[in-house]
């Protein structure tokens, strides 16, 4: 009967294979636990070792002589002259209208002041979006709300259709900036127990370009709530998309800038673009937000169920 036994106080070769097979998963275990996942709870107890910072590449006047290069090649005929559908006054606009955007979100007030209004305020956007379930609280580090502005040229009217006889117009947008953020979190990782590890996360996201063609409809005079509407291109359009990212993952060790990670990013970022595709301004007067948001959400439930 002695023999039947798996273990003994003599090693047999079956329990060499057992236990040098469980010492190779308890030494796995150890190392992704210990050295790449982060295994403290309380965030205000850990100290990040990397704190990124947003360092543009370019200055502002090098950000605004690339754009205007841009803007006046596609500006421009084949013979040279300017085409007399130029948009630089459509530009000029633009360009105010965000500058606007940017004063607003930064509080009015300029400096670090400033950037630290605008880096709270989007903290706390992105921590009421933030899936609990996955992600740490995030901690936004920066941001650069940019320079410049979208450019259009070569606008042109859309032929109308019996499907869509709406009027528009079809501009080749191009947009050269130094969007960024900085970004910190942590992967919460629920198996095989709650909260069993954590993995730090940080990241620098920077958009350098993104160019497409955009038709722009403008308002209906005799729908119920006019609005300008803006259309990006449709699933089987390309666009430029130029994303820069730099990560470090891990706790102890650091895996930096890993290639999968930046492929991930971009992806989803293309995705929600052409997911969204669609912005419509409201016209002060004609329309309110909530109205044109129940108009969207109509027309949402109409296209996902057409039998309604």
């Amino acid at each position: 009967m002695g023999g039947a036994y798996i273990f003994s106080l003599q090693p047999t070769f079956t329990q060499g294979l057992i236990l040098g097979q469980l010492s190779i998963l308890v030494l796995l275990v150890l190392i992704l636990k210990y050295l790449f996942f982060d295994t403290v709870t309380d965030r205000s107890q850990r100290l990040s070792s990397y704190q990124p910072k947003v360092e543009r590449e370019e200055d502002d006047d090098a950000i605004a002589i690339n754009a205007e290069k841009l803007s006046v090649r596609g500006a421009k005929g084949k013979d040279g002259s300017r085409t007399i559908e130029s948009a630089d006054w459509l530009n000029g606009l633009l360009h105010q209208v965000l500058e606007a955007y940017r004063v607003k979100l930064r509080g009015s007030l300029p400096g670090a002041e400033g950037d630290e209004v605008v880096r709270k305020c989007i903290e706390d956007y992105a921590n009421k979006m933030r899936p609990p379930w996955f992600l740490d609280p995030i901690k936004v580090h920066s941001v650069d709300l940019g320079v410049s502005a979208p450019r259009l040229s070569r606008a042109r009217p859309r032929q109308s259709s019996p499907q869509n006889p709406e009027s528009a117009i079809e501009f080749d947008m191009t947009y050269v900036d130094s969007l960024s953020i900085s970004l910190s979190t942590s992967v919460l990782f629920n198996y095989p127990l709650p909260s069993f590890a954590r993995l730090p996360i940080s990241l620098t996201i920077s958009l350098s370009l993104f160019s497409a063609s955009i038709l722009l409809t403008p308002p209906q005079p005799h729908a119920q709530h006019p609005t300008v509407t803006l259309t990006l291109p449709s699933p089987n359009t390309e666009f430029t998309l130029n994303l820069q990212t730099k990560s470090l993952m891990g706790s102890r060790a650091k895996l930096a800038d890993v290639p999968k990670l930046h492929e991930l990013i971009t992806h989803q970022i293309r995705r929600a673009l052409l997911e969204k595709g669609t912005w419509k301004i409201v016209l002060p007067g004609l329309a309110s937000v909530s109205e044109v948001e129940d108009d969207v959400r109509k027309e949402n439930e109409r296209r996902d169920h057409p039998a309604i």
